[in-house]
């Protein structure tokens, strides 16, 4: 067995395409998010444009600072690795890893991007938890970037230390398990999950673990700025980046280094198995416009995080969309997510218009409305069991309330106060109790609740033998929930067989129902997105099965004249609404005349 090499030494496997933008070759996620962080970078962007810092009184307008270098100018360029983060050795050839002469700054073609790949070998240190730095130098040509060199000069070289090892929380063994206890389902492999690392582990008495992770890709940005700052105003989001020379006041060329398109996933885990890293290098330049975007698009996802609107990981799922997904596709999403908000506004106005003004429950399913009710509250439980985004769970609370206020409107509710804990009691009401639908809602529902007993016996033994949980609790929700996604649609089937008894759908509210249409197909799109429960994706697909056949009923069954519509009132009586309304006009232009 050969030994091993030496630590830090590097084997280099050629000079052309390694880094590739940070994550160029780092590979390849919810219509809201993406808007949102879109809206929020644009602003942020142009706010520090526009709303720069007031100048302190008494400060001289006329004191401008500007870059040192000019356009053109040509650099070389040093790039060392070093497992220290203050870094002076520039004697020691083993931690030089990279040299470039004589590359244009600011000047966009070919022969400004250079690019390296090579293995690193990494010492015991590193390979327990040690940290490893990348430090930059670029110098104008025939200039050294070593402070103790007699040709140093200290207008003509800068630089910047990154560090090319992260840390992340240690994956730990999931917590679920068989309820059953069965020895077959234990060896039947093991899940893990990540620990979130902006959350503590607030359940285990144990500290959590931290394990470091290798960056393979390294790219390196020569922000292309020659903006002359007043001296006291420069914007709040470039001071922190701006490299200022203190004898003169000016800056240097900034640089970033670019790790937006480094998706976590490409991080390569370090442990003491270990013994190469693949690294890619790449120097280029960046525009002021793109950086700034880089910048305030990263501050957005940490916004929406620390809001808890974003998951950790969330902000990868998004970039990978954009990595992997097509142009034209993308800017459709970006379209259609726009008119999902749209749609969403108005299916819930329209709702809420109905219920509020329905005088008449003629038609209408009242046991589909609680029943809906207790899907919802099911469903928010499940969400929340299972750590999904406050997006969704925001949106999910809002429709149980929702459709609680909607069993106010279909039924009388009363609080009954005669025991030592006061109850709620539902009352039908009368425009129900006395025709025909209250009839036909209890054949369907008595029928179809028994399929659906029978499915939820079914796949909750299935679930209790086969699958995992962290507890009984959660053993009921998921089954709860799994019968809601699968089976929730046979729910919906009581007013299907009202309207088919009656033979008319002129009581249903159609332009609510029009517009949850639509957002559902577009919720179709983005199921398959948007990061959620796999069970709340495929639940999507059953609203547009229910809708089509709605349609033909609305489609084989003729509008009813004398039937009492959503709001109380007939097509007669708008009939004889209108005639009198004629007749007083008449009456009163003869009385004028």
């Amino acid at each position: 067995m050969a030994p091993p090499e030496p630590a830090g030494q590097v084997q280099q496997q050629g000079g052309g395409g390694g880094g590739g933008g940070g994550g160029g070759g780092g590979g390849g996620g919810f219509s809201q998010m993406i808007t949102g962080v879109i809206r929020m970078a644009v602003f942020w962007y142009f706010a520090s444009k526009f709303f720069s810092p007031k100048r302190p009184s008494g400060s001289d307008p006329a004191i401008l600072i500007s870059n040192i270098f000019q356009k053109s100018e040509p650099l070389d360029m040093w790039l060392y690795v070093s497992e220290q983060e203050k870094f002076n050795d520039f004697g020691n050839e083993a931690a030089l890893f990279w040299h470039e002469s004589n590359i244009p700054y600011a000047v966009w073609g070919p022969e400004s991007t250079r690019s390296l790949s090579l293995k690193y070998y990494p010492s015991e240190a590193v390979k327990h938890n040690g940290s490893v730095y990348a430090h930059v130098f670029f110098a104008r040509s025939g200039y050294p970037a070593d402070p103790n060199d007699p040709e140093y000069q200290p207008l003509a070289a800068f630089g910047r230390t990154h560090p090319i090892v992260t840390y992340f929380p240690k994956s730990r063994v999931d917590k679920r398990k068989s309820l059953l206890g069965s020895k077959g389902s234990d060896e039947g492999g093991t899940v893990t999950e990540v620990v979130d690392e902006t959350q503590g582990d607030s359940k285990d008495d144990k500290p959590v673990e931290w394990v470091s992770y290798w960056k393979p890709n390294i790219t390196i940005n020569l922000v292309d700025d020659f903006t002359r700052y007043s001296h006291n105003a420069v914007p709040p989001n470039i001071a922190p980046y701006l490299n200022v020379e203190p004898s003169t006041g000016n800056y240097f060329p900034s640089i970033f280094f670019n790790e937006f398109w480094l998706l976590r996933d490409k991080f390569i885990p370090i442990n003491e198995t270990v013994t190469e890293l693949q690294l890619n290098l790449e120097v280029g330049l960046i525009s002021m416009t793109k950086w700034q975007l880089f910048l305030q698009i990263d501050q957005s996802f940490q916004i929406h995080r620390s809001y808890g609107s974003m998951l950790e990981g969330e902000a990868d799922e998004l970039k990978r969309v954009f990595l992997e997904g097509n142009p034209i596709l993308l800017a459709i999403t970006m379209v259609v997510s726009l008119l999902h908000s749209v749609f969403d506004f108005l299916a819930f106005k329209n709702d809420i218009q109905f219920w509020n003004k329905n005088k008449s429950m003629e038609g209408l399913s009242a046991k589909s409305v609680i029943v809906s009710f207790a899907c919802q509250l099911i469903v928010f439980l499940y969400l929340l069991d299972n750590d999904t985004s406050w997006m969704i769970l925001a949106s999910s609370g809002i429709g149980c309330c929702i459709e609680f206020w909607k069993i106010g409107k279909a039924m009388h509710i009363e609080i009954d106060r005669s025991g030592r804990i006061p109850l709620l009691k539902f009352r039908d009401r009368d425009s129900y109790a006395q025709n025909k639908t209250k009839e036909y809602d209890d054949i369907a529902m008595k029928y179809l609740s028994y399929v659906l007993f029978f499915l939820v016996i079914c796949s909750s033994i299935y679930s209790l033998m086969y699958e995992r949980h962290k507890s009984w609790y959660s053993w009921i929700l998921s089954s709860l929930t799994s019968c809601v996604y699968m089976f929730g649609f046979i729910m919906m089937c009581p007013q299907l067989f009202i309207n088919y008894k009656l033979k008319s759908v002129a009581h249903l509210p159609w332009r609510q129902m029009t517009y949850k249409f639509l957002n559902t197909i577009i919720d179709d799109l983005f199921a398959f997105v948007i990061k959620m429960p796999t069970l709340h994706r495929l639940s999507v697909f059953r609203d547009d099965i229910i809708f089509l056949i709605y349609v033909y009923q609305k489609w084989i069954y003729p509008v009813d004249k004398k039937r009492v519509n959503e709001f109380g009132f007939g097509g007669e009586d708008d009939q004889v609404a209108d005639g009198a309304e004629v007749t007083a006009t008449k009456e009163e232009e003869k009385k004028t005349n």
